[in-house]
């Protein structure tokens, strides 16, 4: 137990997922680690790679110095560059290899956070640099979100499905909802007066409101609206995989019930992705 509690349910949900994710891989014959997953650019092994790549920069371990190729067609920008150098230096690397390294990764980690000793509110200087400082307390957060993230990658990409209903799900899911309010103000340009509502099934069922008051601004609760602008119902899987970016809406249309504002909907839905 790490010596603050209000820290505990994000590494206790970061433990689950990390430990799902080992469990997945351990058995896999080497051909599974080249099967593609939904996450742009790389394999079951590339995933892999990046969730020990990260951790092993939250031990502190110095970066690879490592020359990546031109041909990545994923790789965009500095923050794609930045992530994939974990990711490039493994992937000469076996099945062997990659789950020995991925056990005594999270065996170190674990160790590290049983000890950590910083307040919540402490800075974490990652990725990037100082530009991207969070407090422990979101960075713990936000690596239980990645993982669970990962490991659904990993568990489409290999027909086993689980962990929808997770302690890092309801971590990440809080995490989307967060980003809800921007996006339907600023990213589509709602109008004033506007009510969007998210009816979401499945392992996690939930209902949130949007609501853009007249400066502009939006908020989010769980209470119902009469005569909404939109209304999406959708799985939880669903709903998650758009937002991560891991599909586009035209792919899962059958799958979201719109009703409504059929441009407005059209809006959200195109910048429903909040992660890369």
């Amino acid at each position: 137990m790490t010596v603050h509690a209000s820290l505990q349910p994000a590494i206790d949900a970061w433990t689950h997922s990390v430990e799902a994710v080992s469990d997945l891989v351990r058995p896999l014959a080497e051909s599974d680690w080249n099967r593609a997953t939904e996450c742009p650019g790389w394999s079951v092994r590339d995933v892999v790679s990046h969730i020990i790549g990260v951790e092993c920069e939250m031990l502190g371990e110095p970066r690879p110095i490592h020359p990546l190729p031109r041909d990545l067609r994923h790789v965009t920008d500095e923050f794609s560059r930045y992530i994939e150098v974990q990711v490039d230096v493994r992937r000469c690397h076996t099945a062997p290899e990659m789950t020995s390294e991925l056990e005594y990764t999270i065996i170190r980690r674990c160790r590290q956070l049983r000890n950590e000793t910083r307040p919540p509110q402490a800075t974490v200087r990652w990725p990037l640099g100082t530009a991207n400082e969070q407090t422990l307390e979101r960075t713990l957060a936000l690596r239980a979100f990645d993982v669970w993230t990962h490991e659904q990658d990993l568990r489409r990409a290999l027909g086993v499905p689980g962990n929808l209903d997770s302690p890092a799900a309801v971590i990440s899911r809080d995490f989307l909802l967060r980003a809800l309010p921007k996006l339907v103000a600023e990213d589509a340009g709602a109008r004033p007066g506007s009510t969007v509502v998210f009816d979401v099934h499945g392992p996690l069922e939930f209902l949130r409101t949007v609501r853009v008051g007249p400066q502009g601004k939006a908020t989010i609760d769980g209470s119902v609206s009469l005569g909404p602008s939109v209304t999406f119902a959708l799985d939880w899987e669903t709903y998650a995989r758009l937002a991560c970016g891991r599909v586009r809406p035209e792919a899962v249309a059958d799958r979201v019930k719109i009703d409504g504002d059929r441009e407005l909907a059209g809006a959200v839905l195109r910048e429903f992705a909040v992660t890369p």
